[in-house]
C-alpha cells in the first residue's frame, strides 16, 4: 500500500458510520472549508520562515484537507481522490503545450499570457460571461479585489494610470475624514472600503502587490510594537 493509499483508507475509516470518529463524521465541505484555508496559510508561514521540516508537516496537513473533501464527495457519488488527480493531471498538461504539445514560448512572461488566455478560454466553456467570473469569494478581501482588477485590466476596461490612482486614494480618503464622525456606521465603513480599494488599484499600477506590501508593513509594525512593549517592561 502507497502513502497516499493508506491516507485515503485512514480518512475513509475516520468517516465510517460504524466505529469512526465522531468529529470527522460531523464535518461536511462547509465546516472543513476553513481548515483548508489555514492550512495553506499555514504552509505559507513555513515557507517564508524557511523551516522545512514545518513545510513537510504543513504540506501533509494540507494534503489531508485535499483527501478528507474528497472522501466526503465519494460518499456523495460525486467524484473521488482518484477524479481530482485525473483533473489536475489533464490540466497540467493542456496548460503547457510547450512542454508537452508543439506550441512555443519565449519566456516565463509569454507563458504567463498563455496561462490566462487558456484560462479565460476555459472559463468561457464553462458558461462564464463576464472576465470577472470565476474569483473565489473566499480569497481574502485585498486578494480578491486585486484579481478583479486585474481581471479588468486584461479584458480591456478602462483604468486609471499611476497619477489619477493616487488622486482617487486622495478622494476616497476625504470621504473617510468627512464620515469620520458620522453617527452612521455603515456609511463609515463603505468609505473605508472605497479607500482600501483606491489604495489596492494605485498598488497596481505602480506594480506593487498589495498583499506582500501590507504583509512586509505588518511585520514592521509587529517589531516595533514589540520592542515598544520590551521597552515598557520593568
Amino acid at each position: 500500500m502507497s502513502g497516499i493509499e493508506r491516507l485515503v483508507d485512514i480518512m475513509a475509516r475516520l468517516r465510517d458510520p460504524d466505529g469512526g470518529c465522531p468529529w470527522d463524521l460531523e464535518q461536511s465541505f462547509a465546516t472543513v472549508a476553513p481548515y483548508t484555508i489555514e492550512e495553506a496559510y499555514e504552509v505559507d508561514d513555513a515557507i517564508r520562515r524557511r523551516d522545512f521540516a514545518a513545510l513537510r508537516d504543513e504540506l501533509g496537513d494540507l494534503l489531508l484537507q485535499v483527501v478528507f473533501h474528497a472522501q466526503m464527495a465519494r460518499e456523495e457519488d460525486l467524484f473521488d481522490l482518484g477524479d481530482v488527480v485525473d483533473a489536475i493531471c489533464d490540466k497540467l498538461v493542456r496548460r503547457h503545450p510547450h512542454v508537452f504539445g508543439d506550441a512555443e514560448v519565449d519566456d516565463a512572461r509569454a507563458q504567463t499570457e498563455a496561462w490566462e488566455r487558456q484560462k479565460a478560454a476555459e472559463r468561457e466553456r464553462a458558461g462564464h460571461t463576464s472576465a470577472l467570473d470565476g474569483v473565489a469569494l473566499g480569497l481574502p478581501a485585498l486578494l480578491r479585489a486585486r484579481k478583479l482588477l486585474s481581471r479588468a485590466e486584461r479584458a480591456g476596461l478602462p483604468r486609471p494610470d499611476a497619477g489619477r490612482a493616487a488622486d482617487a486614494v486622495a478622494v476616497a480618503l476625504a470621504r473617510v475624514r468627512a464620515t469620520g464622525a458620522a453617527e452612521d456606521p455603515a456609511r463609515r465603513e463603505e468609505e473605508m472600503g472605497e479607500l482600501l480599494v483606491a489604495v489596492t488599484e494605485l498598488a497596481q499600477r505602480l506594480e506593487v502587490e498589495p498583499e506582500d506590501a501590507l504583509r512586509a508593513a505588518t511585520a514592521r509594525l509587529e517589531a516595533r510594537l514589540r520592542a515598544e512593549e520590551s521597552a515598557q517592561s520593568p
